[in-house]
């Protein structure tokens, strides 16, 4: 094993992902299995370990490498495993599956998704070892949603009040992966299953979790209000969460979200997680909150 890299990764003018992985192939002894690619947050690349699939990740976001501190955690149980990692710098199990949870919510086989959403957040959930240090509560997530609420009203003061009483009521907090969506969920084949990726550093209600499986792929239309209204059936029955504290997670989430692209100047994108939020409204999301 040649002598860590780590050095190599303080500059911070960014190298082209191959250049920054390269080391760490070598490191690591891998093989790529194609090419090295960049995200905003991090540079990544398909490689083999020991002639299995496995995905090299070099986090240039410091919130970004808290995700392995969580995945090392869960121990691959219910997540993707980290098969190693030294610094800033992961290397995991890589989805070998042919199957999508967005291939499946778009082809009419959504309660199935949803289902398995919920099973990966279950497992996620289950985890009793004592959990790791510095990650956020919670509620330090919803001070963008407060600040919108101050700024805007509306809708956005409409779930800033259900979000504050449900983070006030919050009495069993637990790691959460905190972005449990359709993209983040992935197959990895027979025997390892559905597992989840890319988690943030927040612990807090279970309920939050379940909240961000209503946004994509749900899409702004008329049929918006049906499809909510059907997921959160299906997610109530699958998780175990009575349908009314549910919906208001929903509200509070999607009011978050929406608070989150105004503070990136795209109050375009804005509009499907305001249109969920309404729906939500619309369904007596704040009559149940507390």
């Amino acid at each position: 094993m040649t002598e860590s890299p780590a050095a190599l990764h303080d500059d911070p003018h960014r190298p082209d992902p191959d250049t920054a992985l390269r080391p760490w192939r070598q490191h690591w002894g891998l093989q790529a299995d194609g090419a090295a690619f960049d995200t905003p947050s991090s540079a990544l690349q398909p490689v083999r370990h020991a002639g299995a699939p496995a995905m090299l990740k070099l986090a240039y976001d410091p919130e970004e490498r808290w995700g392995g501190v969580l995945m090392r955690w869960w121990d691959g149980d219910g997540a993707a495993r980290v098969l190693a990692s030294e610094g800033h710098v992961l290397l995991i199990e890589r989805a070998s599956g042919g199957d999508s949870l967005l291939a499946m919510a778009s082809d009419g086989r959504d309660d199935q998704a949803c289902r398995i959403l919920c099973e990966v957040a279950r497992r996620l959930h289950a985890r009793t070892a004592a959990p790791p240090d510095g990650l956020q509560p919670l509620s330090t997530y919803f001070d963008s949603l407060a600040q919108a609420a101050r700024d805007h009203g509306g809708l956005y003061a409409r779930a800033w009040r259900i979000a504050d009483s449900l983070l006030r009521a919050t009495v069993d907090p637990v790691p959460l992966h905190g972005d449990l969506h359709h993209e983040n969920v992935l197959d990895f084949g027979p025997q390892r299953g559905w597992l989840a990726i890319d988690p943030k550093r927040v612990i807090g209600d279970r309920g939050y979790d379940h909240a961000t499986m209503f946004g994509d792929p749900l899409q702004l239309g008329r049929e918006l209000p049906r499809r909510l209204e059907r997921r959160l059936q299906v997610v109530a029955e699958a998780s175990g969460l009575a349908p009314a504290r549910l919906l208001a997670w929903i509200a509070a989430q999607q009011g978050v979200s929406a608070a989150w692209y105004l503070e990136d100047d795209e109050a375009e994108q804005a509009q499907l997680p305001l249109s969920v939020l309404a729906a939500a409204l619309a369904l007596g999301a704040d009559q149940h909150s507390h």
